[in-house]
């Protein structure tokens, strides 16, 4: 987690357009945030935090990339077979991004518009753009240059590739994930994937996590210990590292057993103090 971005834009529709979006693509251009009664609120976070807990996968080896605390996320490593890997929020830093290059030897596409130090990575094929991932192409006030997945995808000559994508980029997920075109999403293989809750409204978090289930089933979740006891219960930090994994790659296990929290390979991100602890019994409610 890094300093603060201008977080993406919610939804507002009326409710029973929502409804029928929910049931169909779950894109929209951005709109102003959607505010929810008090109730309906904490049933709509209760049902978020159900649906990012991760399922156990039969063929997944979970393994850790990257930094040993904030950069690190956990990936099944036995699955890692892309053609091209996409690392977005680097801040002069990117061992995950360098770590995929040299394992798979493909090239890997690092983004930071705020940071636009260049990682180093010896015998990697990394490219560093100094540009942002955003819904749709635009420079801001202070020159900073923002573009959309599939635009980034295409321009690198990766349209027909599979991918492996790492994002950390304070709040700009939300709205970039929800209107990223589905053959996009479609082509990764695995999405590492810090998420921001106090960036957008909850009803926008439980549309872009319900789009993404559609494609890929959740092997990974940590809390990053720099928000522990945010104002959304029942998330145990108002940030949190999720690894979806692509449903064409991952074999559901037999037996959904309890998924042990923190996972070993786990560290955190601020390591002075704890990791944030779980619900009771370690898992919360299943997803509905």
């Amino acid at each position: 987690m890094r300093p603060t971005r201008a977080a993406a834009a919610g939804l507002v529709l009326a409710v029973g357009v929502l409804a029928a979006f929910v049931l169909t693509d779950r894109r929209a251009p951005a709109r102003t945030p959607v505010t929810l009664p008090q109730s309906r609120e904490q049933d709509l976070r209760e049902r978020l935090y159900a649906a990012l807990q991760p399922v156990v996968l039969a063929n997944c080896t979970l393994e850790r990339l990257g930094e040993l605390g904030d950069g690190g996320y956990l990936m099944c490593g036995n699955l890692l077979q892309a053609g091209a890997g996409y690392s977005y929020g680097i801040s002069g830093y990117d061992g995950w991004g360098c770590g995929i290059s040299t394992r798979l030897g493909i090239p890997v596409h690092q983004y930071d518009c705020f940071d636009t130090r260049r990682p180093q990575c010896d015998g990697g094929q990394t490219t560093f753009h100094a540009e942002c991932i955003a819904p749709t192409a635009s420079v801001d006030a202070e020159g900073r240059v923002f573009d959309a997945l599939a635009t980034q995808v295409a321009r690198n000559g990766d349209a027909a590739r599979r991918l492996v994508v790492k994002m950390d980029v304070e709040g700009a997920e939300w709205q970039s994930l929800l209107d990223a075109p589905p053959e996009v999403l479609d082509r990764i293989d695995q999405l590492a994937i810090e998420m921001h809750g106090d960036a957008v409204d909850t009803w926008t978090q439980y549309l872009v996590v319900s789009r993404l289930k559609d494609r890929f089933h959740v092997a990974h979740l940590h809390m990053n210990n720099y928000g522990c006891g945010g104002p959304q219960p029942p998330m145990p930090s108002y940030a949190w590292e999720a690894l979806f994994v692509n449903k064409r790659l991952a074999t559901l296990a037999p037996d959904q057993h309890p998924v042990l929290r923190p996972h070993p390979l786990d560290s955190p991100n601020n390591p002075a103090v704890p990791d944030c602890p779980y619900m009771p019994d370690g898992v919360g409610a299943r997803p509905r």
